[in-house]
């Protein structure tokens, strides 16, 4: 049966605190037009910290504009941008292409690896530069509450690197919640077959020569400085403390994008490592359960939020519900694409492998009516127990429709709406995915005091709040 529209006491909570948005917009950054940004039919011209790896998709998510610079420490990594974009100038250190060619920029793309993001993004800001910043936003808690201020100081156009919310089913997710559905939401689960990369590593790695095409104390940057090593760069940084923030950096800001809007979450009160295998004080765990609490949130009562890192199960399901096929209220253009596109019809052994490999990501909310799932990005919504759902109509949209992150973010940039995962949602939101790194690094709980940044049962936890900048790397430009 088709539900009845979202209360307004919903709709003002969720623009408050999630970016939950009324289909109206979100009203365009107050002060984008003093600044003399572009009209929407002018080309941004837009610089790069960061052009291999991520920073090749990001260029390509920005390919309508003006690819003016490019700044990146790798030449060999950076090469297929280099090439691709050759009338963009050159830089290794992005502090002297922010300098040299600030009024040439209007907008920057920061895709470095975590332990430089806030510093570039900060720099960006302070030049009056709109920002697009990979996920997680920043390194440390302090980062992200600096950024989140900074954002909104300097009044620049924003955006994470979250994309999955610009996703339909993020959208469809907070509906369905929203509309009663599925009940109190008062637990979530959710889950990742992340890492990829190497972690439970206990032993730093013996130096080796910095390849010649490496600018290797531009790409410690902020961080202490140590002898070279293949198992930092250009790869496997996400898995050392100093430079990344493990799974939970690379996949909760998108599996938990979701969950953050949905259930309007700020600040959790706690955060405790339930289990973890492979601690040690270089590198992430090779695997983990981590428990959020977060107090109640208006209509919303309290809600226990588990992040399972490393899962070696496809996907967490509901107890007496292991087997129990999911209902998609609509189902996402890769599912159609696998059964449509087929040349001839999908093998048992195909279809298992497809679900499984769409499984390997996701989460899951428990609910007193009903169960609903989401995948990595939020490309599909799924309801449980099937039985109560045939026949399911969605909700009203109550929320705006993003064009795309990029064209979201680009559309801010030129003085449009502001963007979904602005800083000021992304700022709060990277927080907590934050405090949870910092859990790992301790046994049993941390009481959290959000206003004060502190953690209250375990000061020395505090020391991994902010970060300590190397010298001749000034945090703030």
């Amino acid at each position: 049966m088709k539900q009845s529209g979202i209360s307004r006491r919903h709709f003002f909570l969720g623009s408050l605190l999630a970016g939950a948005v009324p289909a109206g917009g979100y009203g365009a950054v107050p002060s984008l037009g003093r600044m003399g940004y572009k009209s929407p039919n002018e080309k941004l011209n837009i610089a790069a910290i960061g052009a291999g790896g991520k920073g090749r998709s990001d260029l390509a998510g920005c390919a309508t504009e003006n690819i003016v610079a490019l700044a990146d420490v790798d030449e060999k990594s950076a090469a297929e941008s280099f090439a691709k974009y050759s009338s963009a100038k050159r830089f290794k250190d992005f502090r002297k292409m922010l300098d040299q060619m600030e009024k040439q920029i209007d907008a920057v793309i920061v895709s470095t690896p975590d332990h430089m993001h806030g510093m570039a993004t900060m720099w960006a800001m302070q030049r009056g530069k709109a920002v697009y910043c990979q996920k997680p936003l920043t390194h440390t808690i302090w980062e992200a509450r600096e950024l989140t201020a900074g954002a909104e100081k300097y009044g620049v156009a924003t955006q994470m690197g979250n994309q999955g919310y610009s996703n339909e089913g993020t959208r469809q997710a907070a509906e369905i919640l929203w509309s009663g559905e599925i009940g109190d939401v008062t637990e979530v689960h959710a889950w990742t077959n992340r890492p990829i990369w190497p972690q439970g590593v206990s032993k730093v790695p013996k130096g080796e020569p910095v390849p010649s095409t490496m600018d290797w104390d531009s790409w410690i940057g902020v961080a202490e400085m140590r002898p070279y090593s293949p198992e930092y760069a250009p790869f496997a940084w996400r898995g050392w403390y100093d430079f990344g923030c493990g799974a939970l950096g690379d996949m909760a800001c998108h599996i938990l994008g979701s969950v953050n809007m949905a259930l309007m979450l700020g600040a959790p009160e706690s955060v405790e490592v339930i289990s973890q295998e492979g601690k040690n004080p270089h590198t992430f765990p090779t695997q983990s359960v981590i428990r959020f609490d977060f107090p109640a949130r208006k209509t919303m009562p309290p809600v226990k939020v588990f992040w399972h890192d490393g899962a070696k199960d496809a996907a967490f399901r509901p107890e007496g519900l292991e087997h129990e096929p999911r209902l998609i209220p609509i189902a996402p253009d890769a599912e159609r694409r696998f059964y449509e596109q087929a040349k001839k019809p999908r093998t048992r052994q195909e279809i298992d492998q497809f679900e499984a490999r769409s499984q390997a990501n996701g989460a899951i909310f428990m609910g007193t009516k009903g169960f609903m799932s989401t995948d990595t990005y939020a490309n599909a919504v799924q309801l449980m127990p099937q039985k109560y759902y045939h026949g399911y109509e969605m909700p009203d949209e109550w929320l705006t429709r993003s064009p795309g992150h990029y064209r979201d973010w680009i559309r801010a940039a030129k003085g449009g709406e502001r963007s979904c995962s602005d800083f000021s949602i992304a700022g709060p939101f990277t927080e907590w995915i934050l405090l949870g790194v910092l859990g790992l690094r301790f046994e049993g709980k941390l009481e959290w005091d959000a206003k004060a940044m502190k953690v209250t049962n375990r000061p020395e936890a505090n020391e991994y709040i902010q970060p300590h900048p190397r010298k001749g790397w000034d945090w703030a430009g």
